[in-house]
């Protein structure tokens, strides 16, 4: 074992923790101390004794606490957090004096569970930062816990929980921070074609891991100014977290803080810097650097991807006979983040896999920027004029009520405020309609009136009370058989009842596409008076909103019967009003309707959607995969907030696609739409008991 490695003996602490606290005007022996820090790990016992000596300095009485309680502390916390609770003691110290300061520190459990509450847990993150890391990269980065935040290369290792900054919100803030940095190091050079340059350079010193240590730091440096240049936002928050360089560091800030500076530069300062005995300051969002593990990891993918490369190659058509002098060779084409070869003037696309691995090992050579670096949106797209020209005449002239975020499978990542919504009031329809249609269904609405009634009188019975709405009539007969015994009788003899709470608001999204014309615009029409007509015997606080839309800069939200308002003359206007419009771009609307119904107080809260087929949209982007995984994502928020959600369709294909929105059990297709009206009400029904 080397003299760096080894424990302390309680004689060489006594020793040291003298020096430190020489100024205590405690006088008392370090002698008890010493033999408490004994117990602890080298690297345990340097730390505390870092830190008694940073506290003496402030207040010598201060640095024997640390030294008294720094086993106890240790047991509880991790470096990070030892660190804090000293420095929650002199902040104390700083405000209110020594005695405040020392009542903080003999508190351990309370700083503990402070601490635990605004810590951030890898865990819980894990899935989000999975997917910012693929969007970052362009590939997928693995996501691992361990004890120092470190890459190699192909996977990103973080702590499994932190709590380095004083609210939850900044450390999930931190861990992201932590997570685009070593990424930075995977894309931008750390590791990159200069890595056997670093591997060399560390191999004249000594002090190897000293030498990682101010790497590591000086790095992130360098590579914060490289994301300010790619990535403003994210390296104004990295910013923000980190507060001020620390004074030691300014002159290696003025030197590497540079969007054009490679990792020569950061060689070149270290080099200056190990001339020296300096340790490099903490900075919370830096990780380590574990320079073997990454060249190693790093040398074994290239050569995995260049296999996988040359076998595509190999079976590529005239490729394999290019062997010869005089053969023009096959030039490599990068376009769009694609990659393809050109024989002859033909462009030659490569397999899937070989696509992937090529993309990948471009990246790992530094050749080209990842496909997912090219900005997404807002984008200059606009779709094509509508027949009878321009913009819509209620919604081109204004801005929209709300704008939505849009999961975009394809990145794993929301397109943020992409949807523009417009709630659009419904001229009047026909007057006389919802009459007319009681009339043609007047035993199906009597029936299921009665249905909705037995549903809102399943109320609790008490009997033998005081006072109620009807004889009780066995008390009775108990009263008459007592009384007849001589026995006092009882005057409870009558029957209470309770009604059991309802507590539920139902949401019924229509949809008004243009798919829905003709018999299938009838039924959802007839579906919902005779829904109306049942529920307001029911009692339930419901709503209907219609939704269509064209493209994402113009998503229609159409207010059938607000939750607030009467099943009135103007609500029947509106049924009357539905009619078919345009498309079917169902995630927007989703997300609207969900957050009306969080609005709401009931207990239970219930989506209900009418819809004709799947999600569909202007143009080809929303159609297909793009926009069914867009309204799955929808669904799966609504149930985080604790919206139940169901369909009933009458597309005879729905069985293909609505198992993955709605789960094996959460939808009804119907053959004919001549169905919809009774389906629906017993459907509801049903999701209601």
């Amino acid at each position: 074992m080397s003299a760096s490695t080894r424990k302390l003996f309680a004689n060489e602490l006594e020793e040291r923790l003298d020096e430190l606290l020489f100024a205590s005007t405690s006088h008392r022996s370090a002698k008890g101390i010493s033999e408490g820090l004994e117990k602890l790990a080298r690297e345990q016992q340097e730390r505390v004794l870092h830190w008694v000596g940073v506290a003496a300095q402030s207040y010598a009485e201060i640095g024997y606490l640390v030294a008294a309680l720094g086993p106890r502390a240790l047991a509880r916390l991790d470096a990070a957090g030892f660190e804090a609770w000293v420095l929650a003691g002199l902040e104390a110290y700083d405000r209110e004096g020594g005695q405040a300061a020392m009542r903080l520190l003999r508190d351990l459990d309370a700083f503990c569970a402070a601490r635990a509450q605004s810590a951030a847990r890898l865990g819980d993150l894990e899935a989000r930062l999975g997917r910012f890391l693929q969007g970052l990269s362009g590939r997928p980065l693995a996501l691992a816990a361990a004890a120092t935040a470190h890459t190699d290369t192909e996977t990103v290792f973080l702590p499994a929980q932190l709590a380095a900054l004083p609210t939850a919100r900044d450390n999930r803030r931190l861990y992201r921070a932590m997570a685009a940095l070593l990424w930075a190091q995977t894309r931008h050079g750390t590791f990159g074609s200069a890595g056997s340059d670093v591997a060399a350079a560390f191999a004249r010193w000594p002090e190897r891991a000293r030498a990682q240590r101010w790497f590591a730091v000086l790095e992130a440096i360098r590579l914060e100014a490289v994301l300010g240049a790619e990535l403003p936002g994210l390296a104004a928050e990295i910013a923000r977290l980190r507060g001020p360089w620390p004074a030691r560091l300014l002159p290696a800030v003025a030197r590497l803080a540079h969007p054009d500076a490679a990792v020569s530069r950061t060689l070149t300062f270290l080099e200056e810097i190990m001339a020296g005995e300096d340790e490099p300051p903490q900075l919370p969002h830096a990780g380590a650097i574990d320079l073997e593990a990454a060249l190693r990891v790093r040398a074994a993918r290239i050569a995995r991807e260049s296999e996988t490369v040359r076998r595509a190659l190999s079976t590529l058509k005239g490729f394999g006979g290019r062997q010869g002098a005089g053969e023009d060779a096959p030039a490599l084409n990068v376009e769009g983040g694609r990659v393809a070869l050109s024989l002859d003037g033909e462009i030659v696309a490569l397999p899937p896999e070989a696509q992937a691995a090529a993309q990948s090992l471009l990246q790992d050579l530094g050749e080209v920027p990842p496909e997912c670096l090219v900005p997404a949106g807002p984008g200059a797209w606009q779709p094509t004029p509508r027949q009878g020209g321009g913009e819509d005449a209620l919604t081109g002239h204004r801005q929209p009520h709300a704008r939505y975020d849009e999961w975009d499978y394809r990145r794993r990542a929301y397109r943020r405020g992409w949807c523009h919504l417009f709630e659009v009031e419904l001229p009047p329809g026909d007057p006389g309609y919802v009459a007319k249609v009681g009339l043609r269904n007047t035993a199906a609405i009597r029936d299921i009136r009665r249905r909705f009634e037995l549903l809102r009188g399943e109320d609790r019975l008490l009997g033998r009370q005081p006072e109620g709405e009807e004889i009780d009539l066995d008390a009775l007969v108990d009263a008459a058989a007592d009384r007849r015994a001589g026995a006092e009788a009882s005057g409870r003899l009558y029957v209470r009842r309770v009604r059991r709470e309802r507590s539920l608001a139902a949401m019924f999204m229509v949809d008004m596409s243009g798919s829905t014309q003709g018999w299938v615009n009838d039924a959802e029409r007839e579906s919902l008076v005779m829904l109306c007509e049942a529920l307001e015997r029911l009692g339930d606080a419901y709503a209907i909103y219609g939704f269509s839309g064209w493209t994402r800069t113009r998503c229609d939200i159409y207010p059938v019967k607000r939750f607030d308002e009467r099943y009135d003359a103007t609500v029947r206007g509106r049924i009357a009003a539905i009619e078919a419009k345009d498309y079917t771009r169902m995630g927007v609307a989703v997300r609207h309707l969900t957050r009306l119904l969080e609005a709401q107080p009931a207990r239970h809260k219930l989506l209900v959607t009418l819809s004709d087929g799947r999600p569909d949209d202007f143009g080809d982007e929303y159609r297909g995969h793009y926009g069914i995984e867009d309204t799955r994502r929808a669904l799966q928020e609504a149930h985080e907030r604790g919206v139940r959600s169901y369909c009933v369709t009458i597309d005879r294909h729905g069985a293909d696609y609505l198992p993955r929105l709605y789960g094996p059990a959460r939808y009804t297709v119907l053959d004919d739409a001549r169905k919809l009206p009774l389906k629906i009400a017993d459907i509801y029904r049903r999701l209601a008991s």
